[in-house]
């Protein structure tokens, strides 16, 4: 697709800052398809917005509730999880050039809300604390180069097998989120395909009509795809509500009360679309609580735990974004590294410097990717609208889950296409690409398939004789992820289980 030599600079710059700013043509993009990628990742993440507030709206040990007063703060919880996540994916949009969105994690924050602040005299201050901690601690890895060398240490095979496992990974989320495949906690089955094998809720209608109308563009090669399947859906859940009113699934203690309801949002217009935010969670950490409750082996302990999975989550996600988005180099190495690496573990800071867990990058990000983004202007876009989303709430909340859950499914299928470059007839790369690959669905974590991996293909290459060609800094990570697969038993010894 390369021009002549005289034509190339007028498409690079096309005489817009912007242009030149993001390299938009230069990696093959458009305004347009930016700005379209920037939607459909925010779509594809805004059921954080919910979320994270109902996981940290509980109290800590001494009865108190984020964001003070005598019962959960849900708003102040939910505007502070849009402006952390707001500004940190726009950093990582305008300076590190990369399409990836950033938010609170969702394992990251059950650690804190049913782990870090149930131990005895834990406020969500000291919780928040630790989050503070582990960031600090990241950063430094980063600026000393060491994370940036583990990850140039780690095979390409694995890359490509990471990749593929969070496509799994990913699309398993998406069937969940709209409720097509349900753990099962009383049958015999670990899990149900719709209710117990049965497709009985127009949620669940919508959720396959939009999933086939989105293949269907894929396959017609219709620009946009992607987020016109979102929309779509989106439609047709406003059309079934308005008919049907099934309202929400849940009821207020987060149960399930509405079987045939809407998992997330549900799709109706009611009230006013803007609401003044508040911003009661900022600054409630505290550093120096958790040392003086828990003591410093406890809190180190803690901190390790919760920093390897930031670590290596975010690993993944940079390699599955940018290899979907075509930007990684010869060795699998996408551009700026360090900044990416660097913005991710500023945003775990300002996480728990907010209030609102740990912020890292979401895999979702492949959404948008896979919808034309190839540049920071789409994160650009997403941060904007995250910022814009603490005053305009109700209207973000009008996209149930089931309608942008086809989106992820989506980018399962495109992600899984990279399996092919896995060389499956060496059994020493099968063996630890398989783990890697299947653990991440199986095992509900991205952290979890990279460390299975890792120490398979150590174990692979010690005994076909090609110890020495396993990189020293893939040694010391494959000890790190054995100590982390034991973390429940030590914290147990050490009485912080």
């Amino acid at each position: 697709m390369n021009k002549t030599q005289g034509a190339a600079p007028a498409k690079q710059n096309n005489g817009s800052w912007l242009d030149s700013y993001f390299n938009i043509s230069a990696r093959k993009s458009s305004v347009r398809s930016e700005v379209r990628g920037g939607f459909v990742t925010f779509l594809s993440m805004v059921y954080i917005l919910v979320l994270n507030p109902i996981i940290l709206s509980g109290p800590d040990s001494t009865g108190g509730f984020l964001g003070g007063g005598t019962q959960a703060n849900v708003p102040a919880i939910a505007a502070a999880t849009a402006l952390v996540a707001g500004l940190m994916t726009l950093l990582m949009g305008a300076v590190a050039n990369f399409p990836m969105a950033l938010a609170a994690g969702l394992g990251l924050n059950s650690v804190v809300a049913f782990s870090l602040v149930q131990l005895p005299g834990m406020t969500w201050a000291d919780g928040m604390g630790i989050i503070v901690i582990e960031g600090l601690v990241i950063i430094l890895l980063v600026l000393t180069g060491l994370r940036e060398a583990i990850f140039r240490a780690i095979p390409k095979f694995l890359r490509v097998a990471i990749s593929v496992g969070i496509g799994m990974f990913i699309a398993l989320i998406g069937f969940s989120n709209a409720g097509l495949v349900k753990g099962n906690k009383t049958g015999p089955t670990l899990l149900n395909f719709g209710n117990f094998g049965s497709i009985d809720t127009w949620p669940l209608v919508v959720f396959i009509l939009g999933l086939f109308i989105t293949f269907i563009l894929m396959v017609r090669r219709i620009p946009g795809a992607i987020l016109v399947g979102i929309l779509v859906s989106t439609i047709l859940a406003f059309v079934v509500e308005g008919v049907a009113h099934l309202g929400p699934m849940m009821g207020a203690d987060g149960k399930v009360a509405n079987p045939g309801g809407w998992g997330g949002s549900v799709p109706t217009f009611g009230g006013s679309l803007v609401q003044i935010p508040e911003f009661s969670t900022l600054g409630q950490f505290s550093i120096t609580g958790p040392f003086q409750k828990l003591g410093v082996i406890a809190v180190v302990v803690l901190a390790f735990t919760v920093m390897l999975a930031d670590f290596f989550d975010t690993m993944g996600t940079m390699v599955a974004v940018g290899s979907e988005a075509h930007l990684l180099d010869a060795d699998g190495n996408p551009p700026r590294t360090r900044s990416i690496l660097l913005i991710d573990s500023i945003a775990a800071v300002a996480g728990g410097m907010g209030g609102v867990s740990s912020n890292t990058s979401f895999v979702e990000s492949t959404s948008g990717v896979a919808d034309g983004a190839r540049t920071g202007f789409a994160s650009v876009v997403t941060g904007v609208l995250f910022i814009l989303s603490t005053l305009l709430a109700p209207l973000v909340s009008l996209v149930p889950s089931e309608a942008a859950a086809p989106a992820l499914v989506a980018v399962g299928v495109l992600m899984m296409q990279q399996v092919a470059d896995i060389e499956w007839k060496d059994l020493g790369i099968a063996i630890p690409a398989f783990l890697t690959i299947v653990f991440m669905p199986f095992g509900y974590s991205i952290t979890v398939g990279i460390g299975v991996g890792f120490i398979a293909y150590i174990i692979m290459e010690a005994v076909t004789g090609r110890a020495r060609k396993v990189h020293p800094l893939m040694y010391v990570v494959g000890v790190l992820f054995v100590l982390y697969f034991v973390m429940g038993p030590i914290q147990h010894w050490l009485g912080i289980a």
